[in-house]
């Protein structure tokens, strides 16, 4: 059931993703020939203004047919030195505006995430945390780059890097995000403020940080957030949405670092299970807790998704927003063998990313079952 509730919110936000496509193809009077709720066979569709309005039976986002798809297969098949145009098509306008389709999908992604961190702000929501009191581990076993500089159990990290850590989940957060970094740790001990240099480990499985540090769970504390009013909420949206955004770059580029790949990638049955363990677990401890922690998982994966498909990769959003950007450029459209050419290349990395996605889904789910 988890996995199935999962599924449908996976599906809404890939449906977004196309709406996107849709209307700003409308806008830039580009024929859109179909357009689908979910996947696979036809159960209904009705035309409407020259779009096939579709609902199909495959309950998994959609999909948008846009005019000009077949002309560049055309093309390839008659081997034309360029994609035949015609004024309504995607190929036929100019190139920004093609850009702009390409973009919108992306975009749409962004806004969903906008949206879920407006609500949070709204609504607000309890949580329990540790202060900033930390405890060095005694097991010599267990590798902590924070004793080897000199840390103690009982010291109060104050800053990183000159950034403020109020508790230990914000010690997480900063650490987790700079695997095999050098830190500047400011603490407090005995009243003395002392300054330490560390530089971190990588936990290969999970893909974060390491300092080697536990919280004091002896200082657990409640606490709620403050909630806003709709224009200084809308203000949070954007912040959060920015911040949201920047440690996803990050996560992207801890993958170079040497991380365990299959470990760390989700697949669609991960994502499903992890956003649908999330809401009934959350909801029946207490709405609003069910509430932000559903809309945060949601907001997360829907940037990632947005950040994904603006990758400079062939097939990608990103690959025809560069190939749009090199002919408004060049003023020369690239030949169409080429961009074949360019995206058996793009569809070989989607290739990869996906056996690894459902490698990493297979070991997630085996391990998960034997651990009961």
């Amino acid at each position: 059931m988890t996995i199935l509730l999962g599924l449908l919110i996976l599906s809404v936000l890939v449906f977004f993703h196309e709406l996107g496509h849709f209307i700003f193809a409308k806008i830039f009077k580009v024929k859109v020939l179909s357009f689908s709720v979910g996947m696979g066979p036809v159960l209904l569709h009705k035309e409407f203004h020259g779009t096939d309005y579709r609902l199909s039976l495959i309950p998994l986002g959609g999909y948008c047919g846009l005019n000009g798809e077949k002309d560049f297969q055309k093309a390839i098949d008659e081997n034309l030195t360029e994609i035949p145009k015609s004024p309504d098509s995607m190929f036929g306008v100019h190139p920004l505006k093609r850009a702009m389709i390409a973009f919108a999908g992306p975009l749409f992604n962004f806004i969903i995430g906008f949206l879920c961190f407006f609500v949070i702000s709204m609504v607000g929501y309890k949580y329990n945390y540790f202060d900033n009191t930390i405890i060095i581990p005694e097991e010599e076993t267990v590798e902590s780059p924070a004793r080897e500089a000199g840390l103690l159990s009982g010291d109060k990290i104050i800053t990183i890097n000159g950034e403020q850590m109020n508790n230990f989940w914000d010690i997480q957060k900063y650490v987790g995000l700079r695997p095999k970094e050098t830190l500047s740790v400011d603490i407090e001990r005995n009243s003395q403020n002392l300054s330490f240099t560390i530089t971190t480990l990588l936990n290969k499985d999970q893909g974060n940080g390491i300092l080697g540090v536990y919280p004091d769970y002896n200082t657990l504390q409640e606490y709620e957030t403050k909630t806003y009013s709709f224009f200084p909420a809308l203000l949070h949206g954007v912040l959060d949405t920015f911040d949201f955004t920047k440690q996803t770059f990050k996560s992207i580029g801890i993958l170079f670092k040497g991380v365990d790949i299959t470990k760390v990638s989700s697949g669609p049955a991960r994502i499903s299970n992890m956003i649908g363990e999330t809401m009934t677990e959350g909801f029946s401890s207490d709405f609003r807790t069910g509430l932000y922690s559903t809309l945060t998982l949601i907001a997360l994966i829907s940037i990632s998704l947005g950040i994904m498909n603006l990758l400079p990769i062939p097939i990608a959003d990103g690959g025809l927003i560069l190939f749009s950007f090199i002919t408004l450029i060049f003023k020369k459209e690239i030949p169409p063998k080429t961009q074949v050419k360019i995206q058996y290349i793009g569809i070989a990395i989607i290739a990869v990313l996906f056996v690894i996605s459902i490698i990493g889904d297979f070991r997630y789910f085996i391990d998960k079952w034997s651990s009961k």
